[in-house]
């Protein structure tokens, strides 16, 4: 996948919690577009269409990519099992690089965890730690951040500071490069250890109607030495955007 997989779990967790304000027993149907700024040497940024499908209720949710069993729930608290497929992965043919095209495929993942978000007046706490339960990369992702949401009565914006943890595993099935893959591409060879990312955010909702609404989630992420070192990055940043509009009824 690339640091998508890890950009597009946290980045559907902003997304989940605007729908959190929905009532209990609402449905969303909607179109959107996720694109991102990619980090692999030769890769060119991507689109990719994905449809909105949400569900709030008082014991469960789901929206597009991800779907959670709240554990506990309340005016201010929000804790939840959660699974979240994540659909990219990286293509060495993709890749415009000739030694990029002589790696191996690294393939996307469902990421099961937990997510706890913590509301006041002065902001909201969110919380997400996550592995891979496919076995592909045996990796663990964490994200923390601070939020401050922004209301009015038919938009809102809620810009945030946040950081992700990603472990050894998970930066090496993504950013390494092994002995036989270095041995047929040129490349160095390349092992990660963990690494803490920075990362700025904006989300924002309007509603044209009561049903109608559209929303934009903004997320730039600056990348840690232990993935800008590796041999398949050639940028220092990476970003993602999600963007569409909902139909609730």
């Amino acid at each position: 996948m690339k640091i998508l997989n890890v950009k597009t779990l946290s980045i559907v967790g902003s997304a989940v919690l605007f729908s959190h304000a929905a009532v209990a027993g609402t449905w969303s149907l909607g179109a959107s577009a996720l694109g991102d700024v990619n980090a692999y040497r030769g890769y060119d940024n991507k689109v990719y269409p994905v449809p909105v499908v949400s569900y709030e209720s008082d014991d469960f949710y789901f929206k597009s990519l991800t779907a959670g069993y709240y554990l506990w729930k309340d005016d201010s608290n929000k804790f939840s099992v959660t699974a979240t497929y994540i659909p990219f992965g990286f293509k060495p043919d993709d890749s415009d690089d000739q030694q990029m095209k002589r790696l191996n495929k690294r393939r996307g993942t469902l990421m099961g965890g937990l997510a706890y978000s913590h509301v006041e007046d002065w902001g909201t706490l969110r919380t997400t730690f996550n592995g891979d339960v496919l076995n592909n990369s045996n990796g663990m992702v964490a994200d923390a951040a601070y939020l401050y949401p922004i209301h009015q009565d038919n938009w809102a914006l809620i810009p945030g500071l946040g950081v992700m943890w990603s472990s050894s595993n998970q930066n090496n099935y993504y950013y390494g490069v092994t002995n036989g893959e270095s041995r047929r591409s040129g490349l160095n060879s390349y092992s990660a250890g963990d690494s803490f990312s920075p990362y700025a955010e904006l989300s924002a909702r309007y509603s044209f109607t009561r049903d109608w609404q559209g929303f934009f989630t903004g997320r730039y992420i600056r990348l840690a030495d232990e993935v800008k070192d590796s041999p398949m990055v050639d940028k220092s940043y990476t970003a993602i955007v999600w963007t569409g509009v909902t139909y609730s009824f």
